[in-house]
């Protein structure tokens, strides 16, 4: 085990160099200077040129990028364009709040989706079954930022329960946390039912029926262990995604979260900023990855760690 994830630590290096890579060569097709951002609108040409060469944007692009994995590998990601600050300063501020909207909702992903697809696997095609699935569809189907502002307009408009933006308590985080993990535990429910009908049909959960053990040792005990690989990877992904979704919800509930502060970064092209942002982001997607596969082998101690 720990010989496997000392290699998937190193196999990590390429991937970042490559999304650092993506990364730098998109934001160079961004329109703008961030001299003349810095500099301001009204400054001269030499004032422009100076700050260029101090950011050190007059070099050759291939020499910039290196530069910039070089500073990366000694833990400097460089200073902000629109704060003068370091960006690890900045992002290490507005991370912990992405970090726990992004684990309330996998949490209502995981509870809600798999509660669902069990109640679906255990009655299937009846009513009950139906009405989960569709329901699941829609959630899929939901536009992230059309079901926060529903929220909001409900019960924060209209009821006057929560809060309609900021951060800070449970009543801010409870909105956004929905709106997040509506659609995965949409997709975590659909994956939970499918894998639960695969294995309630193995001739071991009849055994244990005919042997009369009771439905709920049965289900929770046997069947749910086996049945949750699949349902893993599915909620490893989602929190990848959920990462990626907090630029749009962060931006509808105005949350100060690393998904907002990507995006005024790239609206005031401070490539620093952007950058940073997205190492960190998907950094972070890659660790959770990793911490998946480990956990394919504490649930089934069959699978080889290759």
């Amino acid at each position: 085990m720990f010989i496997y994830i000392i290699r998937r630590l190193l196999q990590m290096i390429p991937v970042m160099l490559g999304v650092i890579l993506v990364v730098f060569l998109i934001m160079q097709l961004v329109p703008g200077d961030p001299a003349v951002m810095l500099a301001g609108e009204g400054a001269s040409t030499e004032t422009v040129e100076r700050i260029r060469h101090q950011m050190g944007l007059d070099q050759p692009l291939a020499l910039q990028y290196v530069q910039y994995v070089a500073d990366v590998f000694r833990g400097d990601l460089g200073t902000s364009v629109r704060s003068s600050l370091p960006v690890s300063k900045e992002i290490m501020i507005r991370l912990p709040i992405t970090i726990e909207l992004a684990l309330a909702s996998i949490f209502i992903t995981v509870v809600l989706g798999m509660l669902a697809g069990i109640i679906s696997a255990t009655k299937p095609y009846t009513k009950s079954d139906i009405a989960i699935m569709i329901i699941a569809l829609i959630g899929v189907s939901m536009p992230s930022f059309w079901l926060g502002l529903t929220l909001i307009y409900f019960f924060s408009v209209k009821l006057h329960l929560l809060p309609v933006a900021g951060w800070g308590t449970w009543k801010h985080m409870l909105l956004p946390a929905i709106t997040l993990g509506t659609s995965g535990a949409a997709i975590v429910a659909r994956m939970t039912r499918s894998s639960m009908l695969d294995v309630i049909r193995q001739d071991y959960i009849r055994t244990a029926k005919a042997k009369g053990l009771k439905d709920r040792i049965i289900v929770y005990k046997h069947a749910l262990k086996n049945a949750l690989i699949p349902v893993i990877t599915v909620v490893g992904l989602q929190f990848g995604v959920l990462l990626g979704g907090t630029v749009l919800v962060e931006s509808v509930f105005a949350i100060n979260g690393l998904g907002r502060l990507i995006v005024d970064a790239i609206r005031m092209r401070d490539l620093p900023m952007v950058q940073g942002g997205v190492l960190v982001a998907s950094l972070i997607f890659v660790l959770v990855n990793l911490v998946v596969d480990v956990l394919y082998r504490y649930f089934n101690k069959r699978i080889k760690l290759d």
